[in-house]
């Protein structure tokens, strides 16, 4: 298949968003379009496009580190740094996670949150929050890298709509900081993402504006859909119509004729025959993401060699429903407080094996994600919506990362039960520059020292690629 390589100014200018679009056959578009005081405040209403309140966390003194049901917090002569927040009133939110400033950082410690339900108005247990997430995130020598708006981040954590929170955050020794004295990154905050209540409305936010709060004059390129929209909806033709909340599931044999259609012909011989059915796939338009967020454009690499899978981290307190409003938080949590240019992932699978389409820039294309850190370029990243490190993954996200994979991957040739070779861009495995070789459907700690994608979920990556390797039709 064609190579997609594009500059991150991205192939879909303004200007070319104004022309004519042109259209599948009838046959091809007929598929695709197929504890603090008693006296609470009232629930604060979710913000339509959503919102983070992002607060700085302070010293604690003793007092607060003798708090009671706080594991580990008792005093102690030279104690290691601690930071946080005492409990609070905050405005409503349903996701949580610390960010400092330094994004080379390293967090060695223990982040724990309690957070109060804005409909129970009850208190949590103390909670842990994952602190090593770096992983998940653009190649050292990638351009989004190096913007100067990246900070360091933990992993976000579902809580649910929550209108109190405490946070507590504990230095603890690492392999780089001794074990009395320790210190925190400088610049800790708290951010409280708020995933809206239902699909972006499309109203400005204030870090994409002008000072006046205009949109800087651009104009919808389809009435109802803003410029950046329809620029994403429209990398999604001619799978789907402009404007599509999802892409509808083929066969086997329409999948082939459809990606066929799309390269205009380029598609290799040796992969037509291999090429799985494809499954439903959610728009980001399906699910609601706010596009002002992201930058303009797209980033492309030549080519998929692999896929590594993921969990996101972030818990498995969600019924499938909450799927889309997990989806935008972590979306908003890597653009507003992580400073990525996108979300990080290609793809997203909740509980119920729904799939989701991640970073924009095409569900058929070779889109340059953040996930891997040093093996972003010719791969996709494809996040299970959890925790599975401790929690059995659902047998319908398996076999959804199994369905995936056998078309996205066959679009580009690959047997998921091969090996392929990819070029380190650096990381905590494996020097900038090495050839690395490893499976074609990979897990996250395969090309980075991490737990993710959780021991369980990794544990059925064998019988994923025999599955997805079926579905392609292979011997």
């Amino acid at each position: 298949m064609r190579g997609f390589l594009a500059s991150s100014i991205g192939v879909a200018t303004a200007a070319a968003l104004a022309l004519p679009v042109a259209l599948p056959t009838p046959a091809l578009a007929a598929r695709s379009m197929s504890a603090v005081s008693p006296v609470l405040p009232a629930v604060s209403p979710l913000t339509p496009a959503g919102s983070t309140q992002s607060l700085p966390l302070v010293p604690l003194g003793p007092a607060a580190r003798r708090t009671p049901g706080v594991p580990g917090m008792s005093a102690s002569p030279r104690l290691p740094e601690t930071r946080g927040l005492a409990a609070r009133d905050v405005k409503t939110f349903s996701m949580v996670g610390v960010v400092w400033d330094d994004a080379a950082a390293e967090l060695h410690g223990r982040v724990q949150v309690r957070t109060r339900s804005a409909t129970t108005s009850a208190w949590s247990a103390w909670q842990d929050v994952e602190t090593h997430d770096s992983e998940h995130a653009a190649d050292p020598d990638a351009a989004e890298r190096g913007s100067g708006r990246i900070r360091g981040a933990t992993a976000p954590l579902w809580v649910g709509a929550s209108n109190g929170v405490e946070v507590r955050v504990r230095a603890e020794p690492g392999a780089q900081a001794p074990a009395a004295g320790s210190r925190l990154p400088s610049g800790l905050r708290i951010e409280l993402v708020d995933p809206g209540a239902d699909v972006p409305a499309g109203s400005p936010d204030g870090k994409n504006t002008d000072p006046d709060g205009d949109d800087k004059g651009d104009e919808p390129a389809v009435v109802g859909m803003s410029m950046e929209t329809t620029e994403s909806s429209q990398a999604n033709l001619p799978h789907a119509e402009l404007g599509a909340d999802e892409i509808t599931a083929l066969d086997k044999a329409d999948s082939t004729a459809d990606a066929v259609f799309a390269s205009e012909g380029e598609l290799s011989a040796a992969a037509r025959p291999y090429i799985g059915p494809r499954p439903r796939i959610v728009t980001r338009k399906g699910w609601g993401a706010d596009e002002k967020l992201r930058e303009r454009g797209f980033v492309y690499t030549n080519t998929v060699k692999a896929a590594f899978v993921h969990h996101s981290a972030s818990g498995n307190n969600y019924a499938c429903k909450d799927a889309p409003a997990v989806l935008r938080s972590l979306y908003r949590y890597h653009v507003v407080s992580s400073g990525w240019r996108d979300l990080g992932y290609n793809f997203a699978v909740d509980k119920c094996g729904t799939v989701y389409e991640g970073r924009a820039g095409g569900v058929s294309k070779a889109v340059l994600g953040a996930h891997t850190m040093g093996f972003n370029t010719d791969s996709m990243g494809i996040a299970v919506i959890g925790s599975y490190s401790a929690t059995t993954p659902p047998k319908a996200a398996v076999d959804a990362i199994a369905r995936l994979t056998a078309w996205k991957l066959g679009l580009f040739g690959r047997d998921p039960r091969a090996k392929t070779t990819l070029r380190s861009g650096g990381g905590n495995l494996f020097a900038k520059g090495r050839n690395v070789r490893m499976n074609v459907i990979s897990g996250h700690r395969d090309g980075f020292a991490t737990e993710c994608p959780g021991r369980l979920l990794y544990g059925k990556l064998p019988t994923t690629r025999a599955a997805s390797a079926h579905l392609q039709g292979r011997p």
